[in-house]
């Protein structure tokens, strides 16, 4: 899984990565700061099974955190975009090509409404934040249009001697998208095309477009700067339909350095902190931690663990699955106990996550065993969040 945190140039992108990664970036205030696409690993929380069952837990792809099971998850953050990226305006080809195998997006807003449609500086309140939002879908939606329409022509009349189906084509100018030819279908059934390739216009591809990114690439709102947004910027980005979450990215970030620091006791994703005993603070640090505290008790937080959270298991829909290879001692071979968690769709199968292990395992997959419960199930056995599974597969 892969989310891309998105948006305008300098509303925190970089700043809400960095805290989500604890990764080294450059972090400015001026337009495109960033240029090569930021790789780091952010983790989403869920309750360790070994806290519910008063065992020890040995994670191998994960971390366990006093019963928190911390579970990794790729951020990519990208460049800035600008009105008419998807004509390359401020290298916005490069950028948006980018974003091909995102899962997700998190656009980073600014609410605070202090910067302009380009990413410059303003006053406070001086810019309508729902434009971050807008242009931006319309830039994504028009470079998946022209990603279709690169070479259509050709294609297209090949496709109508052949009598290739629409979602078969779409399918296949779209494929470095990780867009799926179910979601494509999904996306016709709403706006439907032409049974002649050669006759598909701007209009319509655009409004398909549109239709295939909600599906393939949905997306949540990062509120960032909540602390000195008017409250009205919150409601109107609300009203977008997007899942919206409060953000605070630099406090995030301070709050990790601190804690890094000694300073502080802070994990992320709670709604306070405590400075550590025996720490003397000078008047500016203590006035800053203040200022931080009073924000995250108007909010419940930072919002940033949140906002990963909510797009991996509200915005896809994912759910924690625990893979082991000894049901008794819930162990794999090497003995380590709960070694692994696996995020999957919602609705996956026991045989769905034999082949997310190994290609070997879903070939030769016979049964499954639910550790719960000690029950054997069958390959359609649709997964539950929290589920102990071993497969069963042939030699």
């Amino acid at each position: 899984m892969q989310i891309g945190i998105v948006g305008k140039p300098n509303v925190g992108k970089s700043t809400m990565f960095g805290a989500a990664t604890m990764a080294p970036v450059e972090i400015a205030n001026y337009p495109f700061t960033t240029i090569e696409p930021n790789k780091g690993v952010g983790y989403v929380r869920y309750e360790c099974p070994c806290k519910q069952l008063g065992i020890t837990c040995n994670p191998h792809n994960s971390l366990c955190i006093n019963g928190t099971r911390m579970i990794p998850v790729d951020l990519l953050d990208v460049a800035g975009l600008v009105p008419d990226a998807w004509q390359g305006k401020g290298l916005g080809n490069k950028f948006l090509d980018d974003l091909r195998q995102a899962d997700a997006f998190v656009n980073v807003v600014d609410a605070s409404g202090s910067t302009n449609i380009e990413g410059i500086p303003g006053k406070l309140g001086e810019f309508d934040p729902t434009e971050d939002v807008t242009f931006l879908r319309n830039e994504i939606d028009c470079w998946m249009r022209e990603i279709i329409k690169d070479g259509l022509g050709k294609i297209a009349r090949a496709a109508k001697m052949n009598g290739s189906k629409p979602e078969t084509i779409l399918a296949e100018r779209l494929a470095g998208l990780k867009v799926t030819e179910a979601q494509i279908k999904a996306a016709l059934l709403k706006v439907p095309l032409d049974a002649d390739p050669t006759k598909w216009d701007d209009d319509s591809l655009l409004r398909l477009t549109t239709e295939i990114r909600k599906l393939s690439k949905p997306m949540i709102i990062a509120m960032n700067k909540a602390d000195i947004a008017p409250k009205e910027n919150f409601d109107k980005l609300s009203a977008l339909g997007e899942e919206a979450v409060p953000t605070m990215a630099e406090t995030e970030l301070a709050l990790r350095k601190a804690e890094k620091a000694g300073l502080i006791e802070y994990v992320p994703g709670d709604a306070s902190f405590k400075v550590k005993d025996g720490v003397k603070l000078n008047e500016g640090q203590q006035k800053a931690l203040d200022y931080m505290n009073q924000n995250m008790a108007k909010f419940g937080g930072t919002g940033i663990q949140k906002c990963l959270e909510d797009a991996v298991y509200k915005t896809l829909d994912y759910i924690p699955v625990f893979p082991v290879e000894d049901e008794s001692k819930l162990c794999d071979h090497f003995g380590r106990v709960l070694p692994d968690c696996h995020l999957v769709p919602r609705g996956s199968t026991a045989k769905d996550l034999a082949y997310r292990i190994h290609t070997d395992l879903g070939d030769k997959f016979i049964r499954a065993v639910n550790c719960r419960n000690h029950r054997t199930v069958g390959a359609d056995y649709i997964l539950e969040p929290g589920d102990i599974i071993r497969i069963v597969a042939n030699k």
